[in-house]
């Protein structure tokens, strides 16, 4: 029997999770994909606390794309959430891909966040 792909998605996230964990020194930039939009957070697990996030609903971020379902959109967005983290002082963090396979628009969001400053 076939897993639908939020059901596989989500059995990946869990496994991730289990050994991906933000902590204060060094966060993690956690990413979701749905149809339409892409979301990423920093996140300091420790303390339950996001201290940076972006995504294509973001005004910033709708002015200077056309679609939000793309690559373009994606890197957008990478290279904001960077820009927001790096004005908090955080400069590493662990990158969690939310169960989704590295490539396409994920991994124009984690390169784009590494050229504007992140070291993951």
């Amino acid at each position: 029997m076939k897993l639908s792909r939020k059901k596989s998605v989500g059995r990946r996230h869990q496994r991730i999770r289990k050994k991906v964990s933000g902590t204060p020194e060094r966060p993690r930039l956690s990413v979701f994909r749905s149809n339409n939009h892409i979301y990423a957070q920093v996140i300091d697990d420790v303390a339950q606390h996001t201290l940076a996030a972006a995504s294509t609903l973001d005004p910033d971020v709708k002015q200077s794309i056309s679609a939000t379902a793309t690559r373009d959109a994606s890197s957008a967005v990478g290279k904001l959430v960077a820009q927001r983290t790096l004005a908090k002082g955080v400069t590493r963090v662990v990158f969690d891909r939310g169960g989704n396979l590295y490539h396409g628009r994920i991994q124009s969001l984690a390169d784009a966040a590494r050229e504007a400053g992140l070291d993951f």
